[in-house]
């Protein structure tokens, strides 16, 4: 889990999203599932904004479901980027 996770889950949640958090799922699979206040589904990487782009980048098994997942997917780093996924 990224150190930023609880922020950003507390965060969604503030901005009315309903937030599963699914880091422990394993083999890829992302961070949380999101459902925004108007009804769109996510799937959410969390990566921690504080380090380098080169640290932030999707592991192989996080990309590749990446690939085969035909829904959304969004990587967030920030409270920008969280706002950006609630606002869905």
């Amino acid at each position: 889990m990224d150190s930023n996770q609880a922020a950003i889950v507390a965060l969604l949640r503030a901005l009315g999203c309903v937030v599963e958090v699914t880091s422990d799922v394993g083999r890829g699979f992302p961070d949380l599932v999101v459902k925004t206040k108007r009804g769109r589904v996510l799937l959410i990487e969390v990566k921690d904004g504080s380090k380098p782009p080169s640290a932030r980048k999707l592991t192989a098994d996080e990309h590749a479901l990446s690939r085969r997942w035909v829904g959304h997917f969004a990587i967030v780093a920030t409270d920008e980027d969280a706002r950006w996924v609630a606002a869905l």
